[in-house]
């Protein structure tokens, strides 16, 4: 029991002692440490879909390999994902290693990191270098194909990858291509210009050696890929034919649109016009079979022919070309004219009429191509100039000018009884595109009317007085003819018996007794004086005979009445 002790001291001493001889034999590796440095400057080069990466490396030790990892981030992950070998960069002697077949995800975040080894012994891992592969490659070369024929070059362009099963840019369609053509020559000069994946390179020397190359951009992404190799090309001499159009123009109004063209020969030629819609260029498809006779435009004879039938859209381009065909049959194709219909077009003057109030001139403008022209009206955003003067004999009248957007303006602060003139310019600013000005339409605005209010205000005012004192004097004399009338003609009919007294000044011999009823009267007075003597009285009989004859006076008690005084007016006498 007690040696146990001894023993297990013995075996722990033993055991140390292993360890240090290792540790001496191999210091540095046993301990967990090393002489190699780990890698820098880490970069991976992407073009198209083949992936390099580079680095640094400044020890000295050799027989070094290096190695390398990477990881895949889907999504949101972090570091958390796994580890994986980077094939095609294992055990490599060199700095750089090609690992394109390992990356298959272009838009995922991936990190990559390496380290050196050496046998057994490695170094710690770089600095992570972490990459989209979408967003660091870059375009690689594009193909091309020359041919030199009729004093142009015909040149076909192939897209990137365009033999390669993965591709980094899919939509082929979006490629433009830039050209880079110069004289091969010691004093040559360079000129670039955008060309389409099937295009003809005219404007060059005959006889000529050419030399270009051709880059392929993705304008919308800012990416630039790299040029294609150099090739050298020879032109050949042209072959003029007299009976091909010459000159061939667009002219432009208010979306009509007329194709010109010039002819120098004297013979018979019959032409066709044909066109193209523009996107069928972009395609690196033949395009050559795809032209189209403009209707209207097939053999004819006039150097002109209006194509505003095939312009049904203003989003897109189109090209037009001339077919000449002569009297032998043979035919000759005029060069490609770009129409793209807003910016080909011009626009013309608008319409303007004129009309007036008291204090307004009211200007109402037709949109130049009419009112029902809406390609004018939506797709410009058209505004309007209007300058308006006073058409006077003083030359030093000044002209105004206001911009309105509305087809509808008003001008104030008139003068009266003065001729204004106006004119109207539509301009769009979105294409920096401006009309003529319309014709000057000229309207007289009316006279002062200050002086004929101020007469009749003052008629209105003296009527209005007139008919305050009139009323009271009219109301006066309407009093003192009730009252004249009262007592010079009072209503009471007077007694027969001075009927006829005063030739008959107080009767009507027109009234019957029924019209007009008669009071009864008495005579009071008994006393006559001696001027009834001069009464003839037999006319006075004769006359009363009448009147009762005639049915005027039917009154029985009146007729007994006047009987009574007749006799007693007899006897008086008497």
């Amino acid at each position: 029991m007690d040696g146990g002790p001894v023993a297990v001291g013995v075996g722990r001493a033993a055991v140390v002692a292993l360890l240090s001889c290792l540790l001496v034999a191999l210091p540095l590796h046993c301990a967990g440490q090393t002489n190699l440095k780990s890698p820098q400057d880490l970069q991976v080069y992407v073009v198209n879909t083949n992936f390099t990466l580079r680095w640094n490396y400044t020890g000295n030790d050799t027989n070094v390999t290096f190695s390398a990892e990477y990881q895949l981030l889907e999504g949101f992950e972090t570091n958390d994902a796994e580890w994986k070998e980077l094939p095609g960069c294992q055990n490599v002697t060199r700095t750089e290693c090609d690992f394109s077949s390992a990356i298959t995800e272009y838009y995922d975040r991936h990190h990559v990191r390496i380290r050196a080894e050496r046998r057994e012994e490695v170094s710690p891992w770089s600095s992570i270098f972490e990459m989209t592969p979408y967003f660091i490659a870059q375009i690689g070369p594009p193909g091309i194909e020359l041919q030199s024929t009729n004093g142009v070059i015909k040149i076909k362009v192939s897209p990137p990858e365009a033999n390669q099963v993965r591709k980094m840019w899919i939509a082929h369609v979006r490629f433009k291509y830039n050209l880079v053509i110069w004289e091969n020559s010691s004093n040559a000069e360079f000129r670039s210009q955008s060309i389409f994946p099937t295009d003809i390179i005219d404007g060059l020397a005959p006889e000529t050696t050419y030399c270009l190359k051709v880059q392929a951009t993705l304008p919308l992404d800012f990416q630039e890929g790299l040029f294609s190799p150099t090739r050298c090309v020879k032109t050949t001499r042209k072959v003029n034919d007299l009976f091909c159009a010459t000159n061939v123009s667009v002219l432009a109004l208010n979306m009509k649109f007329h194709l010109h063209w010039k002819n120098q020969y004297k013979q018979h030629v019959i032409y066709n016009v044909q066109y193209l819609l523009g996107y069928l260029k972009k395609l690196h498809d033949d395009y050559s079979v795809k032209w189209q006779n403009v209707p209207g435009c097939e053999n004819i004879t006039e150097t002109q022919c209006n194509f505003s039938s095939i312009i049904t859209s203003t989003a897109g381009f189109y090209y037009l070309r001339v077919q000449a065909v002569n009297e032998y049959k043979k035919s000759c194709l005029s060069n490609d004219v770009k129409v793209d219909p807003l910016i080909a077009n011009e626009i013309g003057p608008p319409g303007v009429k004129l009309d007036i109030s008291d204090v307004l001139l009211h200007i109402q403008i037709t949109p130049p191509g009419g009112s029902e022209s809406e390609v004018m009206r939506d797709h410009y955003g058209l505004s309007y100039r209007v300058l308006y003067w006073k058409n006077s004999s003083n030359n030093e009248e000044e002209i105004k000018m206001k911009e309105i957007k509305q087809t509808i303006g008003t001008v104030s602060d008139l003068t009266p009884s003065t001729l204004y003139c106006v004119k109207v310019q539509a301009f769009s600013e979105a294409y920096n595109k401006s009309s003529h000005f319309s014709r000057e339409e000229c309207i007289k605005t009316p006279g002062d009317k200050v002086l004929p209010l101020i007469i009749l205000a003052t008629f209105v005012t003296a009527l209005i007085a007139v008919l305050l004192v009139a009323t009271p004097v009219v109301f006066a004399l309407y009093q003192a003819y009730n009252k004249i009338k009262y007592v010079f003609f009072p209503s009471c009919q007077p007694p027969l018996n001075i009927e006829g007294f005063g030739e008959q000044l107080f009767s009507s011999p027109y009234m019957s007794t029924t019209e007009e009823p008669i009071e009864n009267c008495c005579i009071i007075e008994t006393v006559i004086t001696e001027e009834v003597n001069q009464i003839d009285f037999k006319d006075y009989k004769h006359s009363k005979q009448s009147s009762r004859d005639s049915g005027n006076y039917s009154n029985d008690d009146d007729t007994s009445g006047s009987k009574v005084s007749e006799e007693t007016l007899e006897k008086e006498i008497v």
